[in-house]
């Protein structure tokens, strides 16, 4: 067996990927990517058992956040960044070992690897199947998955200024926690219990996040059809990003569109004064190799889900950020304030046709639990 993964929907024959991700994922990414997340539950076993100030490790929580949100399912299959990122959080982790005292630690907080060959051949005994005992197994990945998607929301939600140490006390706890063999299976049910409950405190979060820097999502007809004038296809959940690329757009000529995950930015009031903003191209996320085909223009992942490209065509029109990687995909980097550049997509988009058609009319949408509360006495 070459890899196992078994954390999405997509997984070969409800099992298990065990030679390529149905996804896309090669072997390498995906041991990569078991070895990240065994680095992160080092760092956290270091950050429990040493007592650290999580207040104050803010560069750390922010990296340990980004690092959750690379493993996600279609977010990233880089493996260059993914291996970059492995280093960097063994700094950090060894830095860290270094600022507290923490003893007994597990293998996780203080194996050495030196290269991409020492890397690949650690994963191979540290991945979903060296837990031997199937139930804690489950539960360990469950557990992990859980705070895989509460840091996404947190890392979001932390981009907009919303932050609850809370949540990321919780997630070094979980994660330090799936390495402690003396727990039992009655206690890692507790503690996915307790995820679940971090994970609806996490989606508050995003939600107070969200709605007090772009407004409350409001009943929105979002157009599905297209106009004459080159323009970018923007896909994932980050709304900071698209705030920052309207921004950028704006009067240039180059209108924008979402695709699928980032279709409710349309019912945010914020983004209702972009004229450029002007509807929504294409359908699922799993449709998106057809759809990039006939729209001619610059994609931005700014999160999940990215499908493979199956054309060099389109693959030289994809543009990655935040925590998304795909191999030959330009990435763009925010600086030290958080700002990104998009200017190299614009003038790409400038030089592009417009988007074909594939549909006509508009799809209503926006039907947010404060909308939904605000009309409860007509329903």
């Amino acid at each position: 067996m070459s890899m196992f993964c078994y954390q999405c929907q997509e997984t070969a024959g409800g099992k298990g990927c065990t030679v390529r991700g149905v996804c896309g994922k090669t072997e390498e990414v995906a041991k990569l990517q078991d070895l990240l997340i065994y680095t992160l539950k080092g760092i956290s076993e270091i950050v429990v058992k040493g007592k650290a100030d999580i207040s104050k490790l803010g560069n750390t929580n922010h990296e340990v956040l980004s690092s959750l949100f690379m493993t996600i399912t279609n977010a990233n299959f880089d493996d260059g960044s993914i291996e970059k990122q492995i280093k960097k959080m063994l700094s950090i982790r060894d830095g860290l070992r270094k600022s507290v005292t923490a003893e007994n630690l597990h293998d996780a907080a203080t194996f050495t690897v030196d290269s991409r060959e020492s890397m690949l051949q650690k994963s191979e005994s540290i991945g979903v199947l060296s837990t031997s005992k199937e139930d804690v197994r489950s539960l360990r990945e469950m557990i992990t998955y859980g705070i895989k998607g509460m840091a996404a929301y947190a890392e979001h939600a932390k981009n907009i200024g919303k932050e609850n140490i809370e949540i990321i006390t919780f997630i070094y706890e979980a994660l330090a926690a799936t390495l402690d063999d003396s727990l039992t299976a009655d206690d890692l049910v507790a503690l996915t219990l307790k995820t679940g409950e971090h994970g609806v405190k996490v989606m508050a979060l995003l939600d107070e996040a969200n709605t007090s820097r772009f407004g409350i999502p409001e009943i929105t007809e979002v157009n599905i059809g297209v106009r004459k004038n080159p323009a970018i296809l923007i896909s994932g959940h980050d709304l900071t990003d698209l705030e920052q690329l309207l921004e950028q757009t704006k009067g240039t000529g180059v209108d924008v569109y979402t695709h699928s995950e980032m279709l409710p930015a349309h019912y945010y009031p914020a983004f209702k004064k972009y004229d450029n903003f002007v509807g929504n191209y294409g359908n699922a996320w799993w449709k998106q190799v057809g759809e990039f085909e006939s729209f001619h223009g610059p994609i931005l992942f700014t999160t999940n889900c990215i499908v493979p490209p199956k054309s060099e065509e389109v693959r030289a029109r994809i543009f990655t950020t935040g925590s998304t990687g795909f191999p030959g995909c330009k990435h763009i980097k925010a600086d030290e304030n958080g700002k990104k550049d998009f200017s190299e997509i614009i003038a790409l988009a400038k030089t592009l046709p417009a988007p074909e058609e594939i549909e006509t009319g508009s799809i209503v949408g926006g039907f947010s639990h404060n909308q939904v509360l605000a009309l409860a006495d007509k329903v």
